[in-house]
């Protein structure tokens, strides 16, 4: 595999997690721009239609996701004996938010696409809460990866507090632990900031009336999923690069 960003680039993108973060920030770029651009005709609409079909391309690849995280959720289980039992629950939490976030998911597409006869709208209000709640409990909880699922896990405000109580109590130590301690800080902060703001996207897709619901403009909304999507895309980037050839 070649060395540097592009080929770390290059390995992530050639994996299924790695295309979709891709195909994200093209679809939330679209809309940034489309929402952005003066005028509902021309350019303007192009982008937003684009980005509408890309949506709907993640949404259908989804369909797959089940099993993935089926397998995910039973190999973790109540998880490892030796890790913080706060960070275990939330864990758990997270994995049943997820398990069940794809069925409803599922339903709303069948739906929307006369499948099944049935209104639609509850059962995307109703994947949306889950995410909101996968999302949240990411941002509470320590990190998870490498089961190439929608939502790559962030890491804990309580994970990020101990790697700075570490970093703190670890001054005199050599300089490659001081900088791999830094790399993690650094780590758990961009995690936060992605699944924070999909956290606002989410809630701004919620019925109104609760918090801002419905009350974002659509470039808002390009804007925090276009930084969200760099920013996994550059970690998922940074992973592929550090694996072995």
């Amino acid at each position: 595999m070649a060395a540097g960003p592009l080929g770390g680039l290059v390995a992530a993108l050639e994996t299924h997690r790695g295309r979709d973060w891709a195909v994200r920030a093209l679809c939330y770029g679209c809309q940034l721009a489309g929402a952005a651009l003066p005028g509902p005709a021309g350019l303007p609409g192009g982008l937003l239609t684009a980005s509408a079909q890309l949506s709907s391309c993640r949404t259908a690849l989804r369909l797959f996701d089940d099993l993935a995280m089926l397998q995910h959720s039973y190999s973790y289980g109540l998880g490892p004996k030796g890790e913080d039992a706060l960070v275990r629950g939330l864990s758990v939490l997270c994995n049943v938010a997820n398990q069940l976030y794809y069925p409803c998911e599922h339903l709303a597409w069948a739906a929307d696409v006369g499948i099944i006869r049935a209104g639609s709208q509850k059962w995307w209000t109703r994947s949306t809460v889950l995410w909101c709640c996968t999302l949240l409990l990411d941002i509470l909880r320590y990190g998870r990866d490498g089961h190439g699922l929608q939502r790559s896990c962030g890491r804990s405000l309580r994970i990020l507090f101990q790697l700075r109580r570490k970093l703190s109590q670890h001054k005199g130590t050599s300089p490659q632990s001081q900088q791999k301690l830094r790399a993690q800080v650094k780590t758990e902060v961009l995690s936060i900031l992605r699944d924070t703001a999909d956290l606002s996207n989410a809630i701004h897709w919620l019925p109104p009336g609760f918090l801002w619901a419905g009350r974002f403009p659509p470039w808002l909304v390009g804007l925090l999923g276009t930084i969200s999507s760099l920013i996994g895309i550059y970690q998922a980037s940074r992973r592929a690069n550090s694996e072995p050839a």
